[in-house]
């Protein structure tokens, strides 16, 4: 599961405060497709009104889309990026849209403009699963989640100025019954259906607004359903028993058992049947499923039911006369299916949406092809063996039409260099990635995954600069201080034009310039518009930001040269831009693609390692780039070196340069007493000789030994009596040869000139 905020540390901990991470997510080609499993739809109906219907659509991605929808077309008008983890639930409200996350949030939006998300509501420990709105009064809506709370919003009051921080679902098993009942209470019929879920996540915190609670639930809530003036509400969960309350206090009014495992979805009529909330009771079962039931939708007169789940079957029932009937399957689970029309839109797994016939205004045609059966008053057990030895034909086997979505990446493996990470998808694509600057460098197509990670073997070491997973279907690149910082290159190794080649490159530092270049160059716009009648910067701006960002820690300042410019190996493509997810001082974690950054960001929004970085060129402290190790001639080698104590250089120096040192140090013609001083391999050292005058390209300053080419020997270093390569990086011979957690100990040599 990814976690996006910091753990905070009270004045009474010891623990350590864990600073608050930066996270880009890579997208692929096509944003107007979602790349994971589609977690809820529902449909706004402006046909009435003349116009095209829409279709929202709320995705394991993180991201949720607005379709505009026709006869034979489906366009993506809309992309809305806030959440920062799973899209759970989405309801239409009025004009309002409102959203909830596994990231404990909800959020809302204006739907039919700019898809602008205007409220963050934080007031849920954990995800939160579930929504239910009340079609007659547009400002009522319920929530529910894996805390054991519900509550009640009253979106309007919401709406006003509210604040403060906050921090998946695994499908189980269920019985798969689908049960109903009968209302007395208010006339209203409860449908629900059973699964198994777990997960847990952080706290949330809300100060200004606070909603109101439905205090009772013992265990995790996965459903809510609320009737269409929101007098009552009934929600469900692994409790296995439907609770039902009066949203307008939070009172518990009853309890509803029957399920013998959890309550997965909910839907409400007002006809009064199946369950008899006057008498408490469940009065009919539906045996229809071999597995858990996870969707249902109802016709407008509540007379049939559409049902779906883990058995990937999709069932019209007559909850009259209890025919049943198999309109299709599909091949992932089904999670949410919604009504439009004669048509019925099956939300799974899988990252498309597909559209089915199922004649909603009219479903006793449906019976008319034949092929039904009846559904028993059955135990989940014997309906299961009932049905499943029985060889349903389904009444479509395709649907009439299909929104396409992008394969979600399902395996990744993080190649050595730290830089390239290979990738399949839920297709068998297998892909190879450059993360520093979010590209495809060779798509192989569908080969095998572990074959290709063996051919891309490299032996070559980086320290592990970054985390990453694919839980919103795409890759999700985590940095956190100061680890992030721990990674260099040489800038030639970067093909970096005319760079000194002992020039070093912070991959972290590099990759957030790249990442905040639009962010940067925006803000430098909005800075100049400010620009006083005088014709200086506004005054304060600049340096306050500074002081505070630099009063939070002894800041390192690095010494290297800090290149200007974004280099190709960091420049981010602006046409399918990542998404930053992070948090600030304030408001808590929030995602954004890079593009739509406009500079107003500040550290309120950013973390304040990742500005100073950004803004002044300096990084965290953080621990020693440096390698130790020791240097002797080998056995039998009778030419010594000045130095024979501990060398100290950087972990990415190449073997090639300790020959250079060895040639430049090198005595012929008499041995030299041991030493126990120690040596530190840096550039530009004068004076003492002891000291490696060595530059980072293995040229000699003054004082060093030039060699005649036809006089220079031939010098070979050794580690554990295995010659390495010139190539290699010190921390490679450590990781690869040395093997073990002691300092380094290498030899060399002279060899004859073959």
């Amino acid at each position: 599961m990814h976690r996006v905020g910091s753990t905070g540390n009270t004045s009474n901990s010891s623990r350590p405060r864990r600073e608050k991470r930066l996270t880009y997510v890579l997208n692929d080609a096509n944003d107007s497709r979602h790349c994971s499993g589609i977690n809820c739809l529902v449909i706004s109906k402006l046909s009435l009104l003349g116009g095209n219907d829409y279709l929202f659509s709320g995705s394991r991605d993180g991201t949720l889309k607005r379709w505009e929808l026709a006869d034979d077309s489906a366009v993506c008008s809309a992309t809305f990026e806030s959440h920062v983890d799973w899209v759970n639930d989405v309801v239409v409200t009025g004009e309002t849209l409102v959203s909830c996350s596994s990231d404990t949030t909800l959020k809302t939006w204006r739907p039919f403009s700019d898809g602008v998300c205007t409220r963050t509501l934080r007031q849920h420990s954990d995800y939160v699963t579930c929504l239910a709105a009340a079609s007659k009064n547009s400002n009522i809506v319920a929530s529910g989640g894996l805390g054991r709370e519900v509550f009640i919003w009253d979106i309007e009051a919401a709406m006003a100025p509210v604040s403060r921080t906050s921090e998946a679902m695994d499908d189980d098993t269920s019985n798969g019954v689908l049960s109903s009942g009968n209302s007395v209470l208010s006339g209203t019929t409860v449908r629900s259906t059973n699964a198994t879920n777990s997960a847990s996540l952080h706290t949330s915190q809300l100060q200004g607004y606070t909603p109101i609670a439905a205090k009772g639930h013992k265990e995790s809530v996965y459903a809510l359903a609320m009737n269409d003036v929101g007098t009552l509400l009934v929600s469900g969960g692994t409790e296995k028993v439907v609770r039902v309350w009066d949203p307008r206090s939070g009172a518990k009014q009853m309890k509803l058992r029957g399920h013998t495992d959890n309550v997965r979805a909910l839907i409400l009529d007002s006809s009064g049947r199946l369950w008899d909330l006057g008498q408490q009771r469940c009065v009919h079962s539906y045996a229809v499923h071999t597995d858990s039931v996870w969707a249902l939708a109802s016709t407008p007169n509540f007379s049939h039911v559409y049902s779906g789940g883990r058995d990937l079957s999709l069932y019209l029932t007559d909850l009259n006369t209890r025919e049943s009937l198999l309109l299709c399957m599909e091949k992932h689970p089904l999670l949410r299916l919604t009504l439009q029309d004669d048509s019925i839109w099956v939300a799974t797994t899988d990252s498309s949406l597909h559209r089915w016939s199922a004649e909603g205004q009219n479903p006793p045609k449906m019976f008319q092809r034949g092929g039904s059966f009846l559904a028993g008053n059955l135990s989940f057990t014997r309906a299961r063996a009932c049905l499943e030895g029985s060889a349903l034909v389904p009444v479509n086997t395709q649907p009439s039409f299909v929104i396409p979505g992008s394969p979600g990446i399902v395996q990744h493996e993080i190649l050595n260099n730290r830089r390239h990470v290979l990738t399949k998808d839920a297709e068998g694509t297998v892909k190879l990635w450059e993360i520093t600057r979010g590209a495809v460098l060779e798509d192989y197509g569908k080969v095998s995954f572990e074959e290709k990670k063996e051919e891309l073997f490299e032996m070559v070491s980086i320290p592990a600069w970054f985390t990453m997973d694919t839980r919103l279907g795409s890759m999700s690149v985590h940095l956190d201080t100061p680890q992030c910082f721990s990674a260099e290159m040489y800038a030639v190794d970067l093909n970096v034009p005319d760079a000194p080649e002992e020039q070093k490159i912070n991959l972290a530092q590099e990759t957030l310039r790249g990442l905040l270049a639009h962010w940067l160059s925006r803000r430098r716009q909005r800075l100049a518009t400010q620009v006083s009648a005088n014709g200086d910067f506004p005054v304060g701006q600049e340096n306050a930001l500074r002081n505070h960002i630099s009063s939070r820690i002894d800041v390192h300042d690095d010494a290297e040269t800090h290149i200007a410019g974004i280099h190709p190996a960091f420049d981010f493509s602006t046409t399918s831009s990542p998404s930053i997810i992070t948090e600030g001082s304030q408001g808590g974690p929030w995602r954004k693609k890079i593009t739509d950054l406009d500079g107003t960001e500040d550290e309120k929004d950013f973390p304040w390692w990742c500005l100073e970085c950004v803004l002044h060129g300096r990084l965290s402290p953080r621990e020693s780039l440096k390698c130790s190790f020791y240097l002797h001639p080998y056995e039998g080698t009778t030419v010594q070196v000045l130095t024979q104590g501990k060398l100290s250089a950087p972990r990415i120096l190449r073997i090639q340069k300790v020959i250079n040192y060895v040639l430049e140090k090198m005595v012929l013609d008499r041995p030299l007493d041991s030493s126990n001083s120690e040596t530190t391999f840096t550039p530009g050292l004068s004076g003492n000789q002891s000291h490696a005058a060595v530059v980072g390209d293995g040229s000699l300053r003054s004082g060093a030994r030039v060699w005649q080419q036809k006089a220079k020997p031939l010098v070979e270093i050794l580690c554990n009596n295995q010659v390495l390569s010139p190539d290699m990086s010190l921390a490679t011979v450590r990781a690869y040869i040395w093997k073990k957690p002691d300092d380094l100990y290498l030899y060399y040599r002279l060899v004859q000139n073959r």
